[in-house]
């Protein structure tokens, strides 16, 4: 049997799956946002912004006008089974760990410069060439490295808390990974996908 040119198992599998819950899926496109202007507040006024990245086009439907009216139906008749949150990364305690890292970054920046430290790819930094670094200077960066990377963990669990989501953790680290690499100015380190350090 068909229903608007769709299988009666089709629908009913489509309005089993719409019952079973109601989830809230991170948003990521929201929280890029927010990552992207909280790393540029961080590491201060650039010299020339960074390439503005615009979403990938979403494939088109290649089902045909009765299947599209049949969902649209179901959305009516049925929750939906997602539900986007709102994404804050504005509570006091957050606003204390970002002036922390301003305040950090004034240091580190000229380490960033020489490729002393580099971007790592779990958002966090890492030492990359003790070498440049005068010897009475390296247990100062050692020092600084620690710390920066002990808030940048502090700022992903705080994020996740303030949302009221706590397994949001992991993702919230994997966007500020890629946000800290894309805001990082020219010059800097980082680790690409195979881990390797290449300069921006």
């Amino acid at each position: 049997m068909k229903i608007l040119g769709l299988p009666a198992a089709f629908l009913l599998t489509l309005i089993s799956a719409a019952c079973v819950t109601i989830n809230v899926y991170f948003p990521a496109a929201v929280a890029e946002r927010v990552a992207d202007q909280f790393v540029q507040d961080v590491y201060g006024p650039a010299t020339s912004p960074p390439p503005a990245t615009t979403p990938s086009p979403a494939p088109r439907s290649s089902w045909d006008g009765a299947a599209q009216f049949a969902i649209a139906a179901l959305n009516l008749l049925i929750p939906a089974a997602h539900a986007q949150a709102d994404f804050d990364a504005s509570s006091p305690a957050i606003q204390k760990i970002k002036a922390s890292l301003q305040e950090r970054h004034k240091a580190l920046d000229g380490f960033y410069s020489t490729g002393a430290i580099g971007l790592t790819r779990n958002g966090e930094i890492a030492v990359r060439d003790l070498n440049t670094v005068p010897l009475p200077q390296r247990n100062l960066l050692r020092k600084l490295v620690a710390d920066e990377n002990a808030e940048r963990a502090a700022l992903y669990r705080e994020i996740a808390t303030a949302n009221g989501r706590p397994e949001w953790e992991p993702e919230i680290r994997s966007v500020f990974a890629e946000r800290w690499i894309a805001n990082a100015r020219a010059g800097w380190y980082y680790q690409n996908d195979k881990g390797d350090w290449v300069a921006k």
